[in-house]
């Protein structure tokens, strides 16, 4: 296998990390990553950009926003690929936050599974209805779906 030279080409970059290169440049210009230039003006990125690549894929995956993944990455060293003790503090950060949306992931799940299985969605007895609007105190959306923490009142 060769090894992959200190500096890439955003077409290296992107067939690498399976990222497309107009989202290399969308990531760039948000700060997520950042490049070089050559005296051609063209960009050029240290290796260390696919991890954080993979990182933000994975990040994108489980639901969380650039504005997110950018405070994430702000921590994280430019000139190198993060190490183990990086990750570790990274995902402390981020572990209830996801507890969260799995157990309101399995709520949904589990909320649906009974309307949709009877086959009525009957309004008498879904969790969705929501008749004369009682449940906008609570928020937008459907809040008898959210976690019991995120509802307001």
């Amino acid at each position: 296998m060769t090894k992959l030279p200190a500096l890439l080409t955003i077409g290296e970059v992107s067939h690498r990390s399976g990222v497309a290169q107009t989202a290399l440049r969308f990531y760039e210009e948000r700060g997520l990553i950042t490049s070089t230039r050559t005296t051609g003006n063209q960009r050029r990125y240290q290796r260390a950009v696919l991890r954080r690549l993979a990182f933000i894929r994975a990040a994108q995956r489980v639901g969380l926003s650039l504005e997110q993944i950018s405070d994430a990455l702000s921590t994280l060293p430019q000139d190198h690929a993060p190490t183990k003790a990086d990750w570790t503090r990274l995902s402390r950060r981020w572990r209830d936050e996801l507890d969260a949306r799995i157990d309101g992931l399995q709520r949904l799940r589990d909320n649906l599974t009974g309307c949709i299985g009877c086959g009525c969605l009957s309004l008498r007895t879904c969790i969705l209805n929501n008749p004369d609007d009682q449940q906008a105190e609570n928020g937008p959306g459907a809040p008898l779906l959210r976690p019991q923490t995120d509802r307001a009142g």
